[in-house]
């Protein structure tokens, strides 16, 4: 007997619906047939699928099985059809008696040996296909219910065991679906335990992070061990804007297919901060896999991307950052399948100026040779992606036991969401929503400057060798320097700021040269 469940297959970070078909005729005993395109890990549900079935008191099949997923061309990856092969099995064996019901409803979800439904990867994006299929109940594992729950259009019900299944299949009034609010869910989760307050000194950095958070800008800061680096870049996402619905959505489809996903928050309502190793490989920080699947740029969506030790990764890791950072997005390309996940994210990154990280004081040893490679190790092309570059001094004995409180977080998103505000009125339909994110024309068009502001950007860019990538950032940074200000007009005084941010790399370099040219000997 023939037997149809819905259900649906991850692509990227979308999901397609799929047919279940399960047919069961004469046959050697027990012997199941996937076919559809299955991977390795749904060809092997076969045990896992008729010990569930056996164990939760439904018969077992005695008879040939056959299962196909259709459609046959769409890849079909994980263990997220052992619940709609089960159910399939059921309705063969006449176990669910009502059919029909399975039309109306999606169903997705792994089975323990003992009927238990475990979570799944992608619920989110699953709960999206079923709206857009116009199924009206989705059955996923009770896991997994408050997130996909935040979808409207498909009722949610999150059930333990492949009993409750069959019983809500025969009828459904007993059972309530989930329901969740998710303007709570985002004012709980966008809490921060850590404040920018907590940041002794540094002024300069501050006020750099705060451009390069109102405007979204790339930022490296320079200085030595213990100045604070990493401390200031964690409270990035403190100051940073509220997420919005919309960005909650997208955050968190990539991280339910990602696997990375908290089950006790459903959506993810805090601005993504991750900080790979150094280690990490290219296909980590970009993301790969047979199947492809998101890295940590996609992973910081919405967020920000914090590289430590910035030298220290990999060239070849760094180089594969150019194309995300200038398109917000990233393409995986296999021989079965092209995938593109979302990665706009903020890049934050964090270097000594030195190998030792003294450079400048008596407590540096580097060999000048040592200086210039470990200078050499971040390619100029890449340098130039970062829109703001900042030294970051050691901290004084004063500033570091000074009783006065930093200005807290609060305060400080507060001027960077008006910022952002008039960015967004100024970008309406344009497809941006932050000034990083201008392009060539964009810059023309809302970037004009007076005379003494055309006259200072151009001895800059003589002077100091600037690329016209470097003048673009240097505009957009100084729109951003201006937003703060509440101003419309671009002032002299914003691009000489914005031109501050852009040269420190150039300075470290002219310096060892210098050095190397005055000196005898290599050693500082």
């Amino acid at each position: 007997m023939l037997c149809q469940v819905i259900s649906a297959a991850l692509y990227g970070l979308d999901a397609h619906p799929v047919t279940v078909e399960v047919d069961i005729c004469p046959g050697p005993k027990s012997r199941m047939m996937t076919v559809g395109l299955p991977d390795a890990a749904v060809k092997e549900s076969r045990e896992r699928v008729l010990a569930a079935v056996k164990n939760s008191g439904f018969l077992e099949p005695e008879d040939n099985i056959t299962v196909n997923l259709a459609p046959a061309d769409l890849r079909k990856e994980g263990s997220a059809f052992d619940l709609p092969i089960a159910v399939g099995i059921m309705g063969s064996m006449d176990d669910i008696k009502d059919r029909g019901r399975l039309t109306r409803c999606m169903l997705s979800g792994e089975l323990s040996l003992d009927g238990t439904i475990r979570p799944i990867r992608g619920a989110l994006s699953i709960a999206v296909a079923a709206r857009d299929a116009g199924v009206p109940d989705l059955i996923l594992p009770v896991q997994n219910a408050r997130e996909a729950a935040v979808v409207e259009g498909v009722r949610v019900f999150g059930m333990n065991h492949l009993k409750e299944v069959a019983a809500f299949i025969a009828d459904d009034s007993g059972f309530t679906p989930a329901a969740v609010d998710w303007q709570r869910i985002l004012a709980e989760t966008s809490t921060y335990r850590v404040d920018f307050a907590d940041v002794r000194g540094q002024p300069q950095a501050k006020r750099a992070l705060e451009v390069a958070s109102a405007g979204g800008h790339n930022t490296l800061m320079i200085g030595p061990p213990g100045s604070g680096k990493t401390m200031l870049a964690r409270r990035i996402p403190t100051i940073l804007p509220t997420m919005t619905f919309a960005e909650a959505i997208e955050t968190t489809k990539v991280h339910s297919v990602a696997g990375t996903l908290s089950r006790d928050d459903g959506l993810v309502g805090r601005r993504p901060f991750r900080a790979p190793h150094h280690t990490i490989s290219h296909a980590g920080l970009i993301g790969g896999g047979i199947i492809p699947r998101p890295g940590e740029v996609s992973l910081a969506h919405n967020g920000v991307l914090f590289l430590d030790e910035l030298p220290e990764f990999q060239r070849r890791v760094l180089e594969v950052l150019r194309q995300p950072m200038e398109d917000g997005m990233v393409t995986i390309a296999r021989a079965a399948m092209s995938l593109t996940f979302p990665a706009r994210f903020m890049l934050v990154a964090a270097m000594n100026p030195c190998p030792c990280g003294f450079y400048g004081t008596e407590k540096c040893q580097c060999h000048l040779s040592q200086v210039h490679t470990y200078m050499q190790r971040i390619s100029g092309p890449l340098m130039d992606r970062f829109d703001i570059q900042v030294h970051v001094p050691a901290v004084s004995f004063r500033d570091l036991r000074g009783r006065g409180a930093g200005e807290p977080s609060a305060a400080v998103r507060e001027r960077i969401g008006a910022a952002r505000e008039r960015q967004m009125a100024r970008f309406a339909g344009e497809g941006i929503y932050c000034n990083a994110g201008m392009s060539s024309a964009q810059i023309r068009r809302h970037c004009p400057l007076d005379e003494a502001g055309e006259r200072l950007l151009e001895q800059a860019i003589q002077s100091m060798g600037f690329s016209a990538r470097a003048h673009d950032r240097i505009l957009k940074v100084a729109r951003t320097i201006a937003d703060l200000a509440g101003a419309e007009a671009i002032t002299a005084e914003c691009v000489s700021e914005a031109i501050q941010y852009r040269n420190l790399d150039r300075v470290f370099h002219s310096e060892i040269l210098l050095t190397r040219s005055n000196a005898g000997h290599g050693i500082f």
